[in-house]
């Protein structure tokens, strides 16, 4: 199961936010074509922006939250996208692509 929220939208593609309540191996990659939104650059399920072809897929893990299962500990990691992710983000919003 994966719970899809638009943040924003540009001409061609759309910010997106997701959170798992399963994982499993391309999840999200494989939701998103099965919608017909597939993720940028996802050379299997989507299309790849030739300028950013060496990026890979623009998709990123902002948070992961888990309980550890050997002493039930909630831990929770977060970090920011690479500057280049948004420099793309960028690009879409002014549709320079």
């Amino acid at each position: 199961v994966t719970n899809i929220r638009v943040l924003e939208r540009y001409k061609d593609t759309s910010l997106i936010e997701c959170i798992l309540e399963t994982g499993r191996t391309h999840q999200i990659r494989v939701h998103m074509n099965y919608i017909n939104h597939p993720v940028v650059n996802d050379p299997v399920y989507g299309k790849v922006i030739k300028e950013y072809a060496d990026f890979g897929q623009l998709l990123h893990s902002t948070k992961i939250e888990f309980d550890n299962p050997s002493n039930g500990e909630h831990l929770c990691y977060k970090v920011d996208a690479p500057e280049l992710f948004y420099k793309i983000m960028e690009d879409l919003t002014n549709e320079n692509y």
